[in-house]
């Protein structure tokens, strides 16, 4: 099923919950939902620059955002306010679930950036999720989360940042994200 349409785009609200409460809120437009993957797109949405060191969220960014009900992460193309691709951010989550125009995604902690040029693959936050307790409190879930962490990775550096999905590298001009097919 495609959500485009010419007149009007349908809009969900992204909820991104962390820790049992809404961490973040923001309206996006329902690309596609195909019944596994959902696709948004959406502008930046935290207030002014988030500096990582590695890479910089600023008002104007947009983000391609893809959602799995059956995957334990979230992978979002970052682009520039001109489109120059920034990198991917990948969130390791729980399977998304999308109740009416709620798009609802519970963050894990876990992390992974992937440049635009795929040189750079970094595992974030780490620390963070160890302090969650949720291996304690969840066991199952903390090992889902890893797992997924590791595949994410996995597929990166196996493919390069733009065809962890699909194989052997493409040449570098190519920004398939590094994810499963679609």
């Amino acid at each position: 099923m495609s959500a485009n349409s010419p007149e009007s785009p349908q809009r969900v609200d992204v909820v991104l919950l962390k820790a049992g409460r809404t961490k973040i809120r923001y309206e996006a437009e329902l690309l596609t939902d195909d019944g596994t993957r959902i696709s948004v797109r959406a502008p930046w949405a935290g207030e002014g620059v988030r500096d990582f060191g590695f890479v910089r969220f600023e008002p104007g960014d947009v983000f391609t955002e893809h959602y799995w009900r059956d995957r334990w992460y979230a992978v979002k193309e970052v682009r520039s306010s001109d489109g120059t691709l920034k990198g991917w951010y990948c969130d390791i989550t729980r399977p998304a679930s999308l109740n009416g125009a709620e798009l609802v995604v519970e963050d894990l902690d876990l992390d992974l950036w992937v440049s635009a040029d795929g040189t750079d693959i970094l595992r974030l936050d780490e620390d963070e999720f160890e302090e969650s307790g949720l291996s304690e409190r969840d066991p199952e879930a903390a090992s889902a989360a890893w797992a997924a962490l590791i595949e994410l990775e996995q597929l990166t550096q196996a493919g390069g940042a733009g065809n962890c999905a699909t194989g052997p590298r493409k040449p570098a001009a190519d920004t398939s994200p590094p994810f499963p097919p679609l």
